[in-house]
């Protein structure tokens, strides 16, 4: 029972590697589906992207039925994940105390905005709101001059990832105790310890050593670097690609300067040592410091555009664009699944389904005699 971004990526993520993952929606479906573009109603390109190997049930929560049939689903489930507000799951009888007696080995995972154990429990929340409480918008005011968010869901994704592992842990977990249990993964919280390992800065320390924020991070010349003919983003980070950095400049004389000799020295003097990066590289073209970067072993890349990404030779070497015929869609055109096992490799074995394409199928698996498409 989940919805938009968070539950939806993690649980493709699950489904990718094997699980059988049920959706459940009302008539409508996951608003997800609707946002544009789209070929037809309902189908939208998010959509499509995070919700494949997924069969998809509609049931009226409403109606004794509708519960009745969710009930049976659940009893039947090893993982429950909703992204549905607590009190809204409580009086449905979809709240962890009152599922675990038909299902002690259920894990059931609440996707929230923020934890049930604080004030603000229960406030609506979406990804930009999160970014903007977690201080993830107050960072970019840094170059920008005003609080802005970053240019993809990235609250919604980032907490995907920790309910995915989640997930997994409370299996491994059950696995080892026989017990199920249930887990809180709000995304206020999730994001703030996303953000604080290098951003809570000298605050980590008390008394502070100095104010919040990593200056390397935050350095105004941290970004792609403008070269003749276009931009490339480049990192020498440890001594000996600074060594070597300074040696492609024709200034070696570098290497010995208290400035920048070591870690510390460089944290301390970054606007100055970004500056002299940003001088040396506009001199050369993007080919020629692609060349000399590569052989030097320092961390560079071009500046890649989606559409430079549907072309990039790595990810079409290893198979990445995943070109997918959908019933309903037509040919489609999606990523793969980034992670390699050697053992147990993940499948996209299901497309992304229309509303309501297995609800007769899943309740009769659940045991309902005479299953029918619920009618509103």
């Amino acid at each position: 029972m989940t919805t938009i971004g968070m539950g939806p990526w993690a649980t493709q993520m699950l489904g990718d590697m094997g699980a059988d993952v049920i959706k459940v929606e009302t008539s409508d479906g996951d608003i997800f589906r609707h946002v544009t573009p789209q070929r037809h109603r309902g189908m939208s390109h998010a959509f499509l992207n995070l919700n494949r190997n997924k069969r998809s049930v509609v049931l009226n929560l409403k109606t004794d039925e509708g519960r009745e049939a969710m009930l049976r689903l659940i009893q039947g489930a090893d993982v429950f994940v909703s992204n549905v507000r607590p009190a809204s799951l409580q009086r449905l009888g979809l709240d962890y105390e009152s599922l675990r007696p038909a299902n002690p080995r259920l894990i059931y995972c609440g996707c929230y905005g923020y934890s049930e154990s604080g004030p603000y429990a229960g406030r609506a929340s979406v990804d930009d709101t999160i970014q903007a409480a977690c201080s993830m918008a107050s960072f970019q005011s840094e170059r920008s001059g005003a609080p802005r968010y970053v240019k993809t869901a990235a609250a919604d994704k980032v907490c995907s990832l920790f309910v995915a592992g989640s997930i997994a842990m409370a299996l491994y977990a059950r696995e080892r105790t026989g017990l199920g249990q249930a887990i809180e993964v709000p995304m206020f919280e999730c994001m703030v310890a996303f953000m604080m390992p290098e951003h809570l800065g000298g605050l980590t320390f008390e008394p502070p050593e100095g104010p919040a924020g990593y200056a390397r991070i935050l350095d105004p010349h941290r970004k792609p670097f403008r070269t003749k003919d276009g931009y490339i983003g480049v990192v020498p980070y440890n001594d000996l690609q600074w060594r070597r950095f300074f040696e492609l400049a024709g200034r070696a004389e570098l290497c010995d300067d208290a400035r920048f000799r070591t870690q510390t020295d460089r944290s301390r003097n970054i606007t100055v040592l970004y500056s002299f990066v940003e001088e040396t590289l506009a001199h050369r073209t993007t080919a020629e410091w692609t060349a000399l970067l590569q052989k030097a072993d320092i961390p560079f890349s071009p500046v890649n555009s989606v559409d430079d990404l549907l072309k990039d030779a790595h990810l079409r070497a290893i198979g990445f664009w995943r070109d997918i015929a959908h019933p309903t869609e037509g040919r489609l055109r999606m990523p793969g699944i980034p992670v390699s096992f050697s053992r147990t490799p993940g499948s996209i074995r299901r497309h992304a389904p229309n509303v309501g394409e297995h609800t007769e199928e899943v309740l009769r698996e659940a045991g309902q005699k005479r299953p029918r498409r619920p009618k509103y």
